[in-house]
């Protein structure tokens, strides 16, 4: 029996654009519950002014984070952004901005990653990423266990590192961006109240690190983009 398109399946929705431009660098992210953006102004070789931005987060504190961001990039080559080891003490979704703005600074024209996850079918699910609209990415899992393609076949997310590190520059920021937005997409078949209590999550970012994560509340619009029209990263107008 042939598959339904993604795109007709109810499921979680990621979308990235890169735009660069002389001197600077946007990118920009918005899925069911992030909408944030970044520009990188540099010199051609050094990071001199970071602007983040934060429309839409789920946590209280995550705002702070901007300036934590700032701190970490501001001055540093973009050539070392890569290197920075500091992703825990920062908004993830930020620093993988950055990292992707650093990565496409001299890029000749814009670039648009869309990550689509179906909503699990009979424990099932499906995953692909799209480059400017062609999958260039696509995984299906069972009971969070990889089944296809055959050479990733028995992996689940969290064991995916070795075969990502051995790849290209290119698939491994694409395997990336898919096996994180995987990840991501878990929240919607996790009930809210089990997600709710920033305390009981491991320390993997900013709003987690035990200062803040007992003060952490959760707030934020939660957004389908697979029912309806809409779709992410519209023009602010249009999208809230």
């Amino acid at each position: 029996m042939e598959q339904a398109p993604l795109e007709n399946m109810p499921g979680f929705r990621r979308r990235f654009r890169i735009t660069p431009g002389p001197g600077w660098v946007r990118s920009e992210v918005e899925d069911d519950y992030h909408r944030m953006a970044l520009t990188v102004h540099h010199d051609g070789k050094t990071a001199t002014r970071i602007e983040p931005t934060m429309i839409r987060a789920p946590w209280t504190t995550c705002p702070g984070a901007v300036e934590q961001l700032k701190q970490t990039f501001t001055g540093v080559a973009l050539e070392q952004f890569a290197e920075r080891g500091e992703k825990p003490a920062n908004c993830t979704h930020l620093f993988d901005l950055a990292l992707l703005a650093a990565a496409h600074a001299f890029d000749d024209a814009p670039l648009v990653y869309d990550i689509l996850v179906c909503d699990p079918v009979d424990g099932k699910r499906r995953a692909e990423l799209r480059r400017n609209g062609s999958t260039i990415l696509a995984w299906s899992d069972a009971s969070f266990r990889i089944t296809e393609p055959a050479e990733l076949a028995g992996l689940t997310l969290d064991k995916m590192r070795p075969w990502i590190d051995s790849l290209d520059a290119g698939r491994q920021e694409a395997a990336r961006l898919l096996r994180w937005g995987n990840m991501i997409a878990n929240g919607r078949i996790i009930p809210m109240e089990k997600q709710s209590d920033a305390s009981r999550m491991p320390p993997g970012c900013y709003t987690f690190q035990p200062q803040r994560a007992l003060v952490a509340r959760r707030i934020g619009v939660i957004r389908d983009f697979s029912r309806g029209d809409a779709q992410p990263l519209e023009p602010l107008e249009t999208a809230l």
